[in-house]
Parts: structure tokens; sequence; C-alpha cells
């Protein structure tokens, strides 16, 4: 009886965890790849994922990021940098979602950054 209940709670959990997946059809817009396509064409709330490097701070929690073609404007939160210290020469991934605002250039809001290796 108790390996009944167990796997009755077992199955119950699993099937009430939410599927990760997300609607990938017609209307969504793909994620950009370079910074030039996000300069060329912004669309404000695209999710955007971009290796490069932070090639320097201009506050406290704004850094300008470059693939090596071109470069954008990010914020970071200070919770999300990496432990690891790093610099300009280090890659970096960034995960994010394009902020465009009518009288400014686009930039990228962060949502994740790791280091790669």
């Amino acid at each position: 009886m108790k390996k009944t209940a167990s796997a009755l709670m077992l199955t119950a959990a699993v099937l009430a965890t939410p599927a990760l997946a997300q609607y990938a059809g017609p209307g969504v817009q793909p994620a950009a790849t370079s910074v030039q396509a996000i300069l060329d064409k912004p669309v404000d709330d695209q999710h955007v994922t971009l290796r490069g490097k932070i090639v320097r701070q201009v506050k406290s929690d704004e850094y300008i990021f470059s693939d090596g073609k071109a470069e954008i404007r990010v914020e970071i939160d200070q919770h999300l940098l990496p432990a690891t210290p790093f610099d300009a020469s280090t890659v970096v991934e960034i995960i994010g979602e394009v902020e465009k605002d009518t009288l400014q250039a686009p930039e990228i809001d962060v949502r994740s950054l790791r280091i790669v290796k």
C-alpha cells in the first residue's frame, strides 16, 4: 500500500510540474544573433543571446558590450555579475531583452551573464 501511495504522489508531482517549452510558431520574433542586427532593426522586448566582450563600464550598472563587429550599451544588475573577475578580454555570453526607447539608441537589459571558457 505504501508503494502505491508513493507512486501516486510521485506521478502527481511530475504531472503538476509546469512545462518549460515556449511557443515558437508564427508571430514570434526570432532571437537576434548580432549587435548590428539589433542596432539595424531594434524590436522592444525581443529576447537575445549574444557572445562577446564587456569592453568598458559607463555607469555603475551600464556597460558597453561588443560582439567584435559592433557595440551596444547593456544594463547589468550587480547581482548578475560573476564572482570570477573578468576584464575586456574575457568572452561572455549575455541573455536579455532589447530595450528600445523612442529618442535613445537601443540597449540590452541583461537577465543572465556567464563567462565562456
